[in-house]
Order: C-alpha cells, then structure tokens, then sequence
C-alpha cells in the first residue's frame, strides 16, 4: 500500500512539474521585450480573463519618455476596422446601403462608377491599392489619393471577381462616411465610437493638433521612423490595447452593431468565380473545424500593430509596438497562440 501510495505522489508531483514549465502569455511576452524584439504594450485574454495587460520600454527615445500603458500608439491597418463599423453604422441609420455604388456619394472616375460599398469593404472592388506607388510621400492626404485614382483609366480587376487588398478602397470609405456624416472622419469615430466606449486614448491623427504622450515611431536600429502621411480610413489611428479591448467587447456584446451586421462583418464573400475570399467587412477570417477568428494587422513607418480574436473562447491578442521591424509580428502571433489553446 505505501509502494502504490508513493508512486502516485511522485507521478502527481512530476505531472506538477512538467505543468509548472509550460510558458504562459505573459513569459513570452517578457522574452520579446528581453530580446528587444518588442517594444510596446500587450493585452492578452483568455477565456474573457486577462491574463497580461503590460507596456515595455520607451515612448520617445530621445527624451527618455517611458512607455506606458496609456501611451497611444499608431495602429496603422487596424484602423480599417472602425472605419467598416462606421460604414455600418450608418447603415443601421439608414442613411446608406451596402450595395449603393459608392459614386453616388462622392466623386469617382468613369472606371469606378459601378464600384459598390460592399466591394470596398471586402477588398474586391478592384480598386487600385496607391501603398506601394506614393505612400512614400510625407503628409500625404486622402485628397492625395483621390487625385491619383483619377489619373488611372482602370480597375485591377471586374468588381467582385477576385480579392485584393486595396488600401484606396478605405480610403473611399472614409470620403463617404464624411459625406454622409457631414462630419469629419474623425469627429464622427469620436462621437459614435470612441467616447461611447470610453476609448480615452483612442484618436485619428490630425496634424495641427498636438498630442504629447503619443508614442514616437522607430526602426530596428532605434532610429526614428514615425508617421508621416495624413490619410485616414485606411490608417490615421492611434490606440492602446485597453482601449481595443473595450472596442472588442463592444462588438462581443452588440453595443455598436446589431446581431445582423456583426454576422455580416465575420462573413467572407463569395466571389464571382464561385470562390470564397477570406475577409469580411474590416476582418480576415479563419474558421477550423467550427471554430472562427478573426484578426488585423498593422504596419507602416516605426509601427506594427496586431489584433487576433477567437469569437468562440472570448480570447484576444492586442499588440502595438513602436519599434517596428524589430518585431517578428507573426512568430510573435503563433507563440502567444499556443499559450491560449
């Protein structure tokens, strides 16, 4: 009886042990930052429990400005998901549909007049993405854009035949929302989303006001590489993982859009060809056997910004750093991943 005893003692404290040794969230976060591969804040959930809401290293190198949990950072991308809440907001409203040509709001050249909203908001208008041609000009505004969509004579492809991400297209959104509006972008993500949610560091850039505690963007040498172009609705967003969380939150529990939208806004469409694209309205999707998610990133300048939801487990990865290309953003992801299934 004492052997049989003994051995289920000593099995129960290996079994303890080797438990004790799985690295959680917050251990892989640390080795990141050690390895000065992320420099930044983290909110990490799972199950709907936070298991790491941290900030590392410094907001502004030059005047030794610590990083901090409140410290806004530059989501880039990430944006793009309040600028299709916006979009359905005023669809809720009643003040536009998703399947109105987006000419009927805002001026468009001749190849663009059939471009629907709906195709704007899942990347496969065919729309010309302007990223890689002129984003490299400082202070670069939506009128920028516009301009140069009106120089083309074409679309990439027949609206609603292939998936292309189109970075133009948000921009397109983003006209139309202050159309409809008659509010600035800004102002109107203010309003309807920001301050409802209580998101108080959350705010669309906007170059004549001036915002102290903003996070200075910085490459992998430490060198400072920060935001310099002005559009808004494919990116002028800066935010703290808190703040997305309760964003999050507000589109678990159905405080922004109804129950039709939000199944709307996880529901890859079906393209032309009969094949299904993997983004929905402001989301790319990933369902494994029953089980969905969600995600976003962002990249542009000293910025990347990662947003990873599971719609099942009520789990979410929030990462913004302001260093970068030091940040390996998708081993990043899958690592964090495995401490939460």
């Amino acid at each position: 009886m004492r052997t049989s005893i003994f051995s289920v003692l000593t099995g129960f404290a290996l079994v303890l042990q080797l438990s004790s040794c799985k690295k959680n969230s917050l251990d892989i976060v640390k080795e990141y930052s050690d390895k000065g591969e992320f420099n930044g804040s983290v909110v990490i959930v799972e199950n709907g429990k936070t298991v790491c809401d941290m900030a590392f290293g410094l907001s502004n190198r030059e005047k030794n400005i610590q990083l901090d949990k409140t410290t806004p950072i530059y989501i880039a991308s990430l944006s793009k998901t309040f600028t299709a809440v916006s979009v359905m907001l005023l669809q809720q409203k009643g003040l536009l549909n998703y399947d109105d040509k987006a000419s009927k709001y805002i001026h468009l050249p001749e190849y663009a007049q059939n471009v629907s909203i709906r195709q704007l908001l899942n990347h496969t208008s065919g729309i010309k993405d302007y990223e890689t041609i002129i984003s490299d000009k400082k202070g670069l505004t939506n009128q920028d854009v516009l301009n140069w969509l009106n120089s083309l004579d074409k679309l990439q492809f027949a609206s609603g035949s292939s998936f292309e991400y189109s970075n133009s297209g948000y921009i397109i959104l983003s006209s139309i929302i202050e159309k409809v509006s008659g509010q600035p972008y800004g102002t109107f993500l203010s309003e309807n989303i920001f301050v409802p949610l209580g998101m108080k560091n959350t705010w669309v850039y906007d170059s004549s006001t001036v915002h102290k505690n903003r996070a200075t963007g910085y490459n992998q040498k430490k060198q400072p590489d920060d935001y310099s172009i002005l559009t808004t609705g494919d990116g002028g967003i800066y935010s703290t993982p808190e703040d997305l969380y309760l964003f999050d939150q507000a589109l678990r529990n159905f405080k922004l859009i109804n129950k039709n939208n939000t199944s709307l806004m996880y529901s890859p469409p079906q393209l032309s060809n009969g094949k299904v694209s993997g983004y929905g309205f402001g989301w790319f999707i990933e369902e494994d056997e029953g089980r969905k998610t969600v995600s976003h990133t962002g990249g542009l300048n000293g910025f990347r910004a990662v947003f990873w939801r599971d719609l099942q487990r009520n789990c979410s990865i929030i990462a913004l750093t302001n260093q970068g290309d030091a940040f390996p953003l998708d081993n990043f992801l899958h690592d964090i991943k495995k401490t939460i299934q």
